[in-house]
């Protein structure tokens, strides 16, 4: 499956995307599953002269610098290329020249496919993608506060996830289960991820072992000769900033990109703490730590699936902890970007951080602080768009509907305005004439249940009634609307065969994971 080509959005392309007459536009039940397309220039707040030294800056980086590579195959792949490779310090330092042909043989764009063919992704051009929180060790929700995650909990946020149309891919790491011994913990998760969920996904990066898992139950779900034929999912490959790869890294990065699996090359940098304090240099960095993973991605296969990935923020120069939402880590947003496009290659960022103890002022106004410049940078991927919380420690129920509601009223901004006959409504202007009303007309009652964005959480009562239907505020009308949507889930249809297959392939795994 493919998605039209990036590029001018005229209006017939634009009125392609609209509802239906008379369909309500409510943004969390999932029908239909909406794609995504950003119609609005990105921001990019480097000049020619700026770009040019940061691109410069990183590639002195890897000539003079050099980099950790913690994996004898990389170090084998970097020195038959012709890197220099110090094998005794696993140290390697990449030529600009070569550098550039091996991100010049990335693709500039790729489908993600979803169990569901209709909810395969475009990775590039103006689409943009939102994905679940990442990673969090603990979840929350009104009902018994912060806890552990466990694996029941990982399985309800995966068939929230389903149920929200605008959430288009579902995080391998959207929650870790505490209760599930780590060496197994991956195959419960992609179980669930695989069953509940016929949404695109992402697989962890966690070693050859837990890479050949993943891709053994792809292969279950997609059949062995379909893996062949692309992607079916992303996986993200962290550098461990300042300049290195670790092992465990390595080997996700290996073996994804080996079989054609899309891989996301992240640095994750505190300026101040894992790079040096200024924004520029941060900046350079994460270019030199993504274009060498990129690089590394081509020389296991050239043309494998891969996204530049972004995650430069600071930290607080107070207390020493990251913060989320900040002007510095919106520029760094906007600057890779720029630096993404300028290479030719998708873009991944961060929609929803924020440091927020609880669903409050805070947490909404820092995740705006890093979803509207995300969304601005054109980020074809923008992760953690839904239920973070304490700087990514909790996956929060409440805050993860409240997110979902704010990527739809997005959704429905970058739907932008269709204009026709049809829509300037003229007839109906004059049939109104001055002084009168449109409340009535033919135009209006034909459009009003799906003209305007209609919201589930936010409330537009007024006071006397509020107060008369409880007095909630956003936190406990998201929880309501939370059980509303587990109690209508139903499963996405799967071959009984698959899921038997599925199932048998993980308690096999489980018991040779155990005896190891």
């Amino acid at each position: 499956m493919s998605e039209p080509p990036a590029g001018d959005r005229s209006a017939g392309d634009r009125r392609s995307r609209r509802r239906p007459r008379g369909e309500a536009a409510t943004p969390l039940a999932d029908k239909p599953f909406r794609h995504t397309r950003n119609p609005f220039a990105p921001i990019e707040p480097l000049s020619a002269e700026q770009l040019h030294q940061i691109d410069d800056a990183s590639l002195r980086i890897l000539e003079e610098i050099g980099i950790d590579f913690l994996d004898d195959e990389a170090l084998d792949l970097w020195a038959a290329a012709g890197a220099e490779v110090d094998r005794a310090t696993q140290h390697v330092r990449i030529d600009r020249a070569l550098l550039r042909e091996l991100v010049g043989r990335a693709p500039g764009s790729f489908v993600l496919r979803a169990r569901n063919p209709a909810r395969s992704l475009t990775l590039g051009g103006d689409a943009i993608n939102f994905a679940t929180v990442g990673g969090a060790p603990f979840y929350s929700d009104l009902e018994k506060g912060r806890r552990p995650g466990t694996l029941a909990d990982f399985r309800q946020m995966v068939k929230l996830a389903q149920q929200c149309g605008p959430i288009h891919l579902v995080e391998g790491l959207l929650l870790e289960p505490q209760d599930v011994p780590v060496p197994v913990r991956h195959l419960e998760k992609a179980l669930a991820q695989f069953t509940l969920s016929d949404k695109a996904l992402t697989a962890a990066a966690h070693g050859r072992a837990v890479a050949a898992d993943y891709v053994a139950m792809a292969a279950i779900v997609y059949g062995e000769a379909a893996l062949a034929e692309g992607p079916v999912f992303a996986s993200i490959v962290n550098a461990n900033s300042p300049l290195r790869f670790d092992e465990r890294m390595l080997g996700g990065l290996i073996g994804y990109a080996r079989l054609g699996q899309a891989t996301v090359i992240t640095p994750f940098i505190l300026a101040g703490a894992m790079s040096p304090v200024t924004l520029a240099a941060a900046i350079a960095q994460q270019n030199a730590e993504a274009l060498a993973g990129i690089a590394l991605t081509q020389l296991v296969r050239p043309g494998a699936p891969v996204v530049y990935g972004g995650f430069t923020t600071n930290i607080d120069m107070q207390t020493g902890s990251p913060a989320f939402g900040t002007p510095e880590g919106a520029l760094a947003l906007l600057c890779g970007g720029q630096l993404a496009r300028h290479y030719g290659v998708p873009f991944r960022g961060s929609g929803g951080l924020n440091n927020a103890k609880s669903v409050d002022a805070q947490a909404s106004y820092e995740t705006q602080l890093s979803l509207w410049p995300a969304v601005m940078a054109h980020a074809n991927l923008i992760l953690h768009s839904a239920g973070w919380l304490e700087a990514g420690l909790v996956c929060s129920l409440e805050k993860f509907i409240i997110d979902v509601e704010g990527l739809a009223v997005m959704q429905r901004l970058l739907d932008g305005i269709v204009i026709d006959e049809e829509t300037l409504a003229l007839p109906f202007i004059a049939e109104v004439g001055p002084g009168g009303h449109h409340l009535g007309t033919a135009h209006t009652l034909a459009r009003y249940r799906s003209e305007f964005y209609m919201p589930i959480v936010s409330d537009r009562q007024n006071y006397d009634k509020w107060r008369e239907d409880g007095s909630h505020d956003a936190a406990r009308r998201a929880h309501t609307v939370a059980g509303q949507l587990l109690a209508a889930y139903e499963p996405p249809p799967l071959d009984p065969a698959v899921a038997e297959a599925l199932a048998d392939f993980v308690a096999r795994r489980k018991r040779e994971l155990v005896k190891e």
